[in-house]
């Protein structure tokens, strides 16, 4: 049988690079990257402007980086429909970089052509300690020292406020009053965005999938939604694809937009993860497809959407897309992808929300303190991945009773509501197995 040729051959075009990139992953390919081919072939190729490439590093493991660089940085985004399969082929990626070549990393940075500089760090890449912000100051040196000029860096992860979180942690590393402090403050734009599609992980059905609708082998395609949406709030001062041309959007107040990702999308992304992990589901679409669980998801969306600076209409169309997305077998979202880094993710997904609703005069609200209890049920168990929790972790296999696993919870997440444990404690105790099924109860 005849080995099919590499996707590699498929490369028509390299741009120069003019865009970098920390956090070589999934979603980075099916999004910003997707954005900028789609902004490299809507330019009109009578203006003699050059394309915009994008030069990726890792972020954690230099395995995504190897097998691209084998294949020339190209590869197949398969947008996955309820009725089929569509496959483009993306050349957006000019190269390639394992995350710890610190000179490739100093030099794209310092090279005045750049002029953007994206993150997908996940949110846990922002606390402290955390090395992407120090990798993001190591860069920006460069190009000071370069006197390469301005830069944006845009924050593409699921945090409100994501520009100014990753400036002030940039910032926190830098020696005040230093020529260095002074040019980021003047010179170097933090952008805010927020990004939307469905990413789940890559399997090997995948890369058959590819190669059935390509004829081309990749061992690293891409699967993602039809749907794809980013808003951006920010200057860029050193010009920027026109992401435009792929639907993004340009708007001067991104907080609204945020809030309605984080606590629609992610939060019931959340709810579907720690109930359905407990009920043995798989899925995305395995927990919304179980009447007990979607019942829930339907009581998070009408707490949440109560402090949405959104007209009903605008929410409701909102949710019927969501239901419709999450409804779709064919992307097989998993839920363990989704339970991971809870210790960073439930803060800006159910506490803020929470916070808002609280001091509207309304009640916390019953889903919301179940998220909340079945992460808590969550967390002793074997196949936790979450790195900032071993604090919380460790006082929940020492707690003997609801109220103990309650104020474990609140205390690490929240120590501000902590006249909630009370009512966590009885969500916990409905929640227990002994009793009931979480959600199911």
């Amino acid at each position: 049988m005849t080995e099919a040729p590499s996707i590699a051959s498929a490369r028509q075009v390299r741009h120069p690079v003019r865009v970098a990139h920390l956090g070589l992953g999934a979603f980075h390919r099916a999004h910003q990257a997707w954005y900028t081919q789609r902004a490299n072939e809507a330019a009109d190729p009578g203006s003699g402007g050059a394309g915009w490439g994008i030069a990726a590093f890792t972020g954690r493991s230099p395995d995504a980086a190897r097998v691209l660089a084998a294949q020339d940085a190209v590869y197949t985004l398969i947008e996955r429909g309820p009725d089929g399969d569509a496959a483009i082929v993306v050349e957006a990626l000019s190269s390639v970089h394992d995350g710890a070549d610190t000179a490739a990393w100093r030099r794209v940075l310092a090279d005045p052509e750049v002029g953007v500089l994206t993150l997908t760090v996940t949110e846990a890449g922002y606390r402290p300690g955390s090395s992407a912000p120090a990798r993001v100051l190591d860069g920006l040196r460069a190009r000071f020292e370069a006197g390469a000029g301005g830069i944006a860096i845009v924050s593409c992860d699921n945090l409100p406020d994501n520009g100014a979180v990753i400036r002030d942690a940039v910032l926190a590393l830098t020696e005040p009053g230093s020529d260095l402090d002074a040019w980021i403050r003047s010179e170097v734009s933090f952008v805010s965005s927020m990004v939307d599609r469905i990413t789940p992980a890559t399997t090997d059905a995948d890369r058959e999938a590819a190669l059935r609708l390509t004829g081309l082998a990749d061992a690293a395609p891409v699967v993602t939604e039809p749907f794809a949406e980013w808003v951006l709030a920010g200057d860029f001062p050193a010009g920027r694809p026109a992401w435009e041309a792929a639907g993004a959007q340009f708007v001067d107040d991104i907080a609204p937009y945020e809030r309605r990702k984080l606590w629609l999308l992610n939060a019931g992304h959340s709810l579907l993860a720690y109930h359905g992990l407990a009920a043995g589901l798989r899925t995305v679409a395995e927990a919304v497809a179980d009447p007990a669980l979607s019942a829930e998801l339907e009581r998070l969306w009408s707490e949440q959407r109560t402090e949405l600076p959104f007209d009903a209409q605008t929410v409701d169309d909102a949710l019927a897309a969501l239901r419709a997305r999450f409804g779709n077998a064919r992307i097989e979202h998993r839920l363990a992808q989704i339970a991971s880094d809870g210790s960073q993710k439930l803060g800006p997904r159910i506490l803020d929300p929470l916070r808002a609703r609280l001091a509207s005069g309304l009640e916390p609200g019953a889903a919301r303190l179940g998220v909340l209890a079945a992460w808590s049920r969550h967390l002793p168990g074997p196949e936790v991945r979450d790195p900032g929790a071993d604090t919380v972790v460790a006082a929940l296999r020492d707690a003997h009773t609801p109220r103990d696993r309650a104020a474990a919870v609140l205390a690490a997440l929240a120590p501000d509501l902590t006249d909630l444990i009370e009512p966590l404690a009885e969500r916990i105790a409905a929640s227990d197995p002994a009793t009931h099924q979480g959600a199911h109860a």
